[in-house]
């Protein structure tokens, strides 16, 4: 066998290898990357995309009962977790039955007269506030819209930790799409003179426009 013919034979393997793995990446993060092109381009316009929230405000009184046991709990909340702990089970119990509401694992902040917890959310956001005073409990909730919860997705912001796992497994996979890319242009870039002088491109417009325009 001529050396000609093993390193047709090598060439020939890497290539399918790099094949292989570009179009299994490019298959996993295929519709993220349309996601985050996608939401790209809106939070690049967030300023020329109106957006009109839609609030939700509830208020109620809590029983008696129920505002006295926690009167009960508030000084040991204070004193032992630094005013921040879960709602009590009674009271997510309460707001679950009459208002649909899921406060599980979530810690609010417990001062001398009040339950305060923050409920942020992608595309929105909530609070509720209970008075230790008089029993009064008042939710609200403001939705700014679809484009809002993406972007919030392309962001990770308040999105939960399933979520960031999902970005760190896309970015890994847009990683591998890249490089096996890059690999694959350099073994056809003989037969494709503007392979390099399209991927410099891709760099130095960049920088110019860093240097030049971003100060």
């Amino acid at each position: 066998m001529t050396a000609t013919s093993t390193d047709n034979r090598r060439r020939a393997y890497w290539l399918k290898t790099l094949h292989e793995w570009h179009w299994v990446s490019s298959a996993i993060c295929l519709i993220g990357m349309i996601l985050f092109s996608v939401t790209g381009f809106t939070l690049n316009h967030a300023g020329q995309i109106e957006a009109k929230p839609d609030t939700t405000h509830l208020r109620a009184t809590i029983d008696d009962a129920l505002r006295a046991q926690l009167e009960k709990q508030q000084p040991a909340v204070k004193s032992q977790r630094k005013g921040r702990a879960p709602l009590s089970t009674e009271l997510q119990a309460w707001v679950k039955t009459h208002w649909a509401i899921d406060t599980t694992g979530r810690e609010a902040e417990w001062s001398d007269d009040e339950i305060y917890l923050s409920l942020p959310r992608p595309g929105g956001d909530a609070w509720l506030r209970l008075n230790l005073g008089d029993g009064e409990i008042e939710y609200e909730r403001t939705d700014r819209g679809w484009i809002s919860y993406l972007n919030d997705l392309h962001k990770g912001r308040n999105t939960g930790a399933a979520w960031s796992w999902f970005i760190d497994v896309f970015a890994a996979a847009a990683m591998i799409f890249s490089i096996t890319g890059l690999f694959i242009l350099k073994m056809h870039a003989g037969n494709r003179p503007f392979t390099w002088p399209m991927v410099g491109m891709g760099l130095v417009i960049p920088v110019l426009l860093a240097l030049l325009f971003i100060h």
